[in-house]
């Protein structure tokens, strides 16, 4: 078992609290990432997807998990379990020291995720107060004009790591 963090970054102009639409923990909130089998290495053609709300039974024993999936080269069944209570916003302190900050854990038995894929569903407030709602970064960036601050506001340069976690 290995857990792996999902660390955010991005240049945040005029911005802050950079995090999914309902929270850190948004249970309706879709993750998009590349799965890498741990046995053969097959990297997965589509990116999965995972939420917190969306749960299966785990294939053997008691218990639920977020993802079970097999390794479409060398037939091995895996599973991505989704552990919240651990990520934070990112913010423009952050940004501006260059640093990542942590949105979700993921505990992956078979697979190691790659590859985030940033898409619809997150929210981001300016420097004054303003807030945006269901901002889409799947082309990579965000830019609009807070009239409240009377400045434009711009996310880019997003980045996304998985770090292992002990």
């Amino acid at each position: 078992m290995v857990n792996y963090m999902l660390m955010i970054s991005a240049e945040l102009e005029n911005l802050t609290n950079l995090e999914p639409q309902g929270g850190c923990d948004d249970p309706n909130f879709s993750y998009f990432f590349k799965l890498k089998c741990g046995r053969c290495g097959e990297l997965s053609q589509k990116e999965t997807c995972v939420s917190l709300n969306d749960t299966v039974p785990l294939p053997a024993g008691r218990g639920t998990t977020h993802l079970v999936q097999k390794c479409k080269f060398c037939g091995r069944e895996s599973t991505v379990t989704m552990i919240p209570g651990r990520g934070k916003p990112l913010t423009q302190e952050t940004t501006e020291s260059g640093k990542f900050s942590p949105l979700m854990l993921f505990d992956c038995r078979g697979y190691e995720p790659i590859e985030f894929v940033f898409g619809t569903g997150w929210k981001v407030e300016s420097l004054e107060g303003t807030k945006f709602e269901n901002v889409d970064l799947s082309n990579g960036d965000f830019a609009e004009y807070d009239e409240k601050g009377e400045c434009p506001v711009m996310i880019s340069n997003l980045q996304a790591t998985f770090d292992v976690v002990k």
